[in-house]
C-alpha cells in the first residue's frame, strides 16, 4: 500500500460532508467512526450520523445515543446521532396533524392520521431529518465537518434519489394531497430537497465513499451504485477497500485463498471503479468496538492483533446439509434468510435453493433485496430451480396499471387523472413492493420458495407493514389481495415459513440478529435456526494472524448457542473457495485497471 492509497491521504483531502455506502458488512461504520475520530483528534468539531434503520453507531462508539447529537466522551470534538426513522414519523406526523386539531372536523383529521400511518411516511420523514442536514445551511453551522453512515447500497441510492422524486412530485401535483397527508407539510421541505441536491453534487462539499471488500460480489456491487449515483449527478466519488488480507508468504491454504480472493478480485476491479480515487485497508483480525480501536484501524501500523496460538474447535454443531435435509422433509413452504448486510445471506439462500432442487424438489429463489445478486445463480443444471427479483421499477409499473384497470375503470376524466396524479408519488413503490413480497410468500403453498431478504432494518420496515398494513393501499385498490390477507398468518406458521438467522460471529452482527430475532418474536414470529457463517475458526488454519481471527470468534459462537439459538449451524470460511483458489495459485494476474 503507497502513501497515497493510505487513508492519511484520504483525512488529508476530505469534504465537509463525506458519506460512506456499499454492500452491507463491508466496514461502512467502522470507517466512518475511525475517520470522525481521527479528524476529531485534530481539533475539528465533527458530526456523525447515521441513516441506517438497524445503525450499530451505538455499540462501535460505545456510547448510548439519541436522535440528538451526543457528544462522544473519548472523542473531544466529536458528536454522534442516529436518525430513529420511527421518531422522525411521529414528529412528521405531529408536525402535520397538530396544528389542525380543533380546527378541521375529527373524521378529517382521522383521514389525515389515516394517511400518515404507512412506511412510506416514515421513508419520507427520516429523509427529512437527512436533507436538513446538507439543506439547512443552520443545522450543522458549528461543525467543520459531516460524515454520514448510510444504510447498505440498494436503499442509500433510494434515500439519495428522493429529493429529485419528492422535488417534481410536489411540484406537479394539483390535488393538494398525497400518501403523506396534505401537501402543505412538504412544500415547505421543498426548498430544502433542492439545496439537498445541490451539495450532493458538489465536488468541493461532498464526497461520496463506496466502500468495499476485495471480493467480486462487493467489487460489483460498488460499480453499479457508482453508475447510479452518477445518473442522479453525484460524480464526486472515492473507492475504499476494507480489510485487504495479507498472508505474508505463509502456506496455509485458508490464509493463502484468502488473500488470492482479494488479489483476483483487485485484479478484474469494474473498469467503472478504475478513475475514482482508490484507498486501502489493511485487515483487522478482532472486532472494533471503542475510540481507541477506532484510532488504530486508520493509523499507519500494519499491525493488526497479536498473533493466536489456540487450536480448539469451536464445538460440535450440524452443518448445513443437515438443516436443509430437516426443511426438505416438509416439501413446501417458505425459508427466508434474514440478517445484517454482508452476513452472506445470499450465498446461503442460492446454496439452500440449489440443495432443495437437486433433491427434486420444485424451488423458487427471489429477492427483497434491492441490491438483488440472486439471479447471477447457475440454472443450466438445477431444472427444478426458478430464479426471480422483486424488481422495485417493474412491480410499480404492474400496480399502477392494476388500479387503473381497476379503481380507475369507471371513473370520470377528471376523477382518473386526479388518481393517475396521486399514483405518481414515490409512496406508490411501496405498496408495489409490499403486494409482490406477498404474492411470492403465496407461492409457498405448492413448491420451496426461498426469499433472500434485504438487512435487517429495512426488512422490518417491511414486516412492521405487514403486521399493521395501512389503509392508503386500500384506497387504491377494490380490495385487499388474498396474498395480502394471508401474508401475515402465513409468515407466523413454523409449518409453512422457517426463517434463518444470519450473523457473523463478530458483535455487532450477533447483537443485531439477537435483536431481530426479539422483534420477530413480538410479531409473533419464531425463527427456526441460526446460521453462524464464514467462521475462521470452524477452519483448518494455522495461519498466526486467521488463529488471532479464530480466538476472537469464539465467544460470540458460544454466546448464540447458549442465548439466542434454538438450532445453530456453524458455517467455515468456504472450503469450496480454498480449494477453488488455491488451485489458480501460480496464474499470472493481470489488472484491468492499466
Amino acid at each position: 500500500m503507497t502513501e497515497a492509497n493510505s487513508l492519511e491521504f484520504f483525512l488529508e483531502r476530505a469534504t465537509r460532508f463525506l458519506f460512506f455506502t456499499g454492500k452491507g458488512g463491508v466496514g461502512k461504520t467502522s470507517l466512518a467512526c475511525s475517520i470522525a475520530v481521527r479528524l476529531a483528534d485534530r481539533g475539528e468539531r465533527v458530526l456523525l450520523v447515521s441513516t441506517d434503520p438497524a445503525s450499530n453507531l451505538d455499540e462501535v462508539l460505545e456510547t448510548d445515543l439519541t436522535g440528538g447529537p451526543k457528544q462522544i466522551a473519548a472523542a473531544p470534538g466529536l458528536e454522534a446521532m442516529n436518525i430513529d426513522p420511527g421518531e422522525a414519523a411521529r414528529k412528521y406526523r405531529e408536525r402535520i396533524v397538530g396544528p389542525i386539531r380543533g380546527v378541521l372536523p375529527e373524521a378529517t383529521v382521522a383521514n389525515i392520521e389515516e394517511q400518515l400511518s404507512g412506511a412510506c411516511s416514515t421513508e419520507i420523514a427520516s429523509f427529512n431529518e437527512f436533507s436538513r442536514l446538507l439543506g439547512d445551511e443552520t443545522a450543522v453551522a458549528d461543525y467543520a465537518y459531516v460524515i454520514l453512515d448510510t444504510a447498505p447500497t440498494g436503499h442509500t441510492l433510494r434515500l439519495l434519489a428522493l429529493p429529485a422524486a419528492w422535488s417534481g412530485f410536489i411540484a406537479e401535483n394539483k390535488t393538494g394531497s398525497s400518501c403523506l397527508g396534505p401537501l402543505a407539510g412538504l412544500k415547505d421541505q421543498r426548498v430544502i430537497y433542492e439545496k439537498t441536491l445541490r451539495v450532493l453534487r458538489d465536488a468541493r462539499a461532498t464526497t461520496l465513499t463506496l466502500v468495499a471488500r476485495a471480493d467480486e460480489a462487493s467489487l460489483k456491487e460498488a460499480s453499479r451504485a457508482s453508475g447510479e449515483l452518477a445518473l442522479l449527478g453525484v460524480r464526486n466519488q472515492a473507492l475504499i477497500l476494507n480489510g485487504l488480507f495479507r498472508s505474508n508468504g505463509s502456506e496455509d491454504a485458508t490464509a493463502a485463498a484468502i488473500e488470492r480472493r482479494a488479489e483476483l478480485a483487485m485484479a478484474n476491479i469494474p473498469l467503472s471503479l478504475c478513475a475514482l480515487d482508490r484507498y486501502e485497508v489493511p485487515f483487522y483480525a478482532s472486532g472494533i468496538s471503542g475510540v481507541e480501536s477506532l484510532r488504530r484501524l486508520t493509523g499507519r501500523s500494519e499491525s493488526r492483533a497479536m498473533p493466536g496460538s489456540s487450536e480448539e474447535s469451536p464445538g460440535e454443531y450440524p452443518n448445513l446439509d443437515a438443516l436443509v435435509a430437516e426443511i426438505a422433509s416438509s416439501g413446501k413452504g417458505v425459508i427466508m434468510t434474514m440478517g445484517k448486510g454482508g452476513v452472506g445471506k445470499t450465498s446461503l439462500a442460492k446454496r439452500i435453493a440449489r440443495s432443495l432442487a437437486e433433491a427434486g424438489h420444485r424451488t423458487h429463489l427471489t429477492t427483497t433485496d434491492p441490491a438483488n445478486h440472486v439471479e447471477d445463480i447457475e440454472l443450466s443444471d438445477t431444472p427444478m430451480l426458478s430464479v426471480s427479483a422483486i424488481d422495485p421499477k417493474e412491480v410499480t409499473h404492474r400496480h399502477v396499471e392494476d388500479v387503473l384497470a381497476t379503481s380507475g375503470s369507471n371513473l370520470d376524466a377528471d376523477a382518473r387523472a386526479l388518481l393517475e396524479e396521486e399514483l405518481r408519488s414515490p409512496c406508490t413503490e411501496e405498496i408495489a413492493v409490499f403486494a409482490a413480497f406477498a404474492k411470492e410468500v403465496a407461492k409457498g403453498e405448492d413448491q420451496f420458495v426461498i426469499l433472500d431478504t434485504a438487512p435487517t432494518g429495512h426488512t422490518l420496515l417491511l414486516l412492521d407493514a405487514t403486521e399493521a398494513y395501512h389503509r392508503e393501499v386500500l384506497k387504491n385498490a377494490d380490495g385487499l389481495p388474498g396474498e395480502v390477507r394471508a401474508l401475515l398468518p402465513r409468515l407466523r406458521d413454523q409449518g409453512f415459513t422457517k426463517t434463518i438467522i444470519v450473523a457473523l460471529p463478530e458483535a455487532t452482527p450477533v447483537h443485531e440478529a439477537a435483536q431481530l430475532q426479539e422483534d420477530l418474536r413480538r410479531a409473533k414470529i419464531e425463527p427456526f435456526a441460526w446460521v453462524m457463517n464464514q467462521c475462521i475458526s470452524a477452519t483448518n488454519t494455522k495461519d498466526p494472524l486467521l488463529l488471532a481471527r479464530a480466538e476472537f470468534e469464539r465467544p460470540f459462537i458460544q454466546e448464540v448457542s447458549e442465548q439466542y439459538a434454538l438450532r445453530l449451524i456453524v458455517e467455515p470460511w468456504n472450503a469450496d473457495a480454498i480449494a477453488a483458489l488455491s488451485s489458480k495459485a501460480n496464474d499470472v494476474i493481470e489488472s484491468t485497471c492499466l
